[in-house]
């Protein structure tokens, strides 16, 4: 059945997974003849270039990031006739958002359904009009990050009503069903890309990573694990892509601890198969993730993974000693362990990222997108 599928996000062309994660699906659903419309409630502060040419539609609610909801702490203050006069002024902004919404829902067709990806999207999305719609709201973290976030609450509180609440692992669904959210469900990320074949040429010594520069990211856990396991190996090299609001801690960090000459900040790549190209191994580092698509992009290149335990999602994708290595959740020492076992084995890399090759397979965008028609047709029952 062909349907109307609205996906609403925070932004729709910000840098990072939830914006990947939607035009991939999008493309996908468009490709299985669905009509598809990607809704952003504001412009991305990091902007990222999905191209114009799109088969599906596009739209940003806001010219510009709306006002915080003011929120007087004392009396008197009330009483400010210029702040009231400027949250009226928010307060109509958000009901014309949510009325532009509106008028795309009623346009749609039987059967359609509106996949809200991101809590704070939810807001707008109450607002507006969802007669005759299935409403999916969705988490990307896993639920222990969640949990220790601000998040957790307004997950609980504006996701109460939806009709399924969508995670990325059947754990992270079973963990927010002894929450009280028993309307969870557990669905994977589909591979951003085919599965690359294997290369002609030996890996150069360079360990690959590919994120946000930002706190959650643990950059400065992997410099720290970095500045022990390249120690006694010379000519091998780290090289993060990306960028964020920690670049200049990090390269102030890189410096202290001594790693510049095997320490590349090589910036925002819109070629993650090309980054990849010849990396000896995949390093994640993060506090804290969903599903990462970036373990996903390097299994699929061949490439074999270092990574922090740090969701379901991780250990999910990673087969620990099979197809990967992983680490506790911040543990430094273990993880420059694990990246020193792979720099000192060219076999077990080779042998580790062939079975990353194949392993990966499993999250094939046909099976991951049946299961999504899949639970569209049991709302629709």
């Amino acid at each position: 059945m062909s349907r109307d599928i609205f996906i609403v996000s925070n932004s729709v062309d910000e840098l990072g997974g939830v914006s990947s994660w939607s035009h991939r699906m999008a493309g996908l659903l468009t490709g299985r003849g669905h009509r598809v419309q990607l809704i952003g409630i504001t412009p991305a502060v990091l902007h990222q270039d999905f191209g114009d040419d799109l088969p599906y539609g596009m739209t940003t609610l806001y010219a510009e990031h709306p006002a915080p909801a003011w929120a007087p702490k004392l009396p008197w203050q009330r009483l400010d006739a210029r702040a009231r006069r400027r949250e009226a002024e928010r307060a109509a902004g958000v009901r014309a958002a949510a009325e532009r919404m509106s008028a795309m829902f009623r346009a749609a067709g039987p059967g359609a359904v509106v996949i809200v990806t991101q809590v704070w999207a939810m807001e707008w999305v109450a607002r507006a009009d969802l007669k005759g719609l299935q409403v999916i709201g969705m988490s990307h973290e896993s639920f222990e990050t969640c949990k220790a976030s601000s998040r957790f609450g307004r997950v609980k509180r504006h996701y109460a009503d939806v009709d399924r609440l969508v995670v990325l692992t059947d754990e992270d669904a079973d963990a927010w069903i002894r929450e009280g959210m028993n309307s969870t469900c557990g669905i994977p990320n589909p591979l951003p890309f085919d599965v690359r074949p294997a290369a002609a040429e030996p890996a150069e010594r360079v360990v690959v990573s590919i994120g946000r520069l930002a706190q959650e990211k643990g950059y400065d856990l992997l410099l720290e694990a970095w500045a022990t396991a390249v120690d006694r190996r010379p000519g091998w090299r780290l090289r993060i892509f990306g960028l964020g609001e920690e670049e200049a801690a990090l390269k102030a960090q890189c410096t202290a601890l001594g790693l510049d000459e095997s320490v590349e900040f090589a910036g925002r790549t819109d070629d993650v198969p090309g980054a990849l190209a010849g990396a000896a191994m995949f390093a994640l580092s993060s506090r804290g993730e969903g599903f990462p698509l970036s373990l996903m992009e390097a299994m699929a290149c061949g490439v074999p993974c270092v990574a922090f335990d740090c969701a379901p999602g991780v250990h999910e994708i990673i087969r620990d000693g099979e197809d990967g290595l992983l680490a506790p959740t911040g543990n430094t020492s273990v993880l420059a362990q694990r990246l020193g076992r792979l720099m000192d084995d060219q076999e077990l890399r080779e042998a580790m990222g062939e079975r990353a090759r194949q392993a990966i397979g499993r999250y094939s965008p046909e099976h991951v997108t049946a299961r999504w028609e899949e639970l569209f047709a049991l709302l629709e029952s």
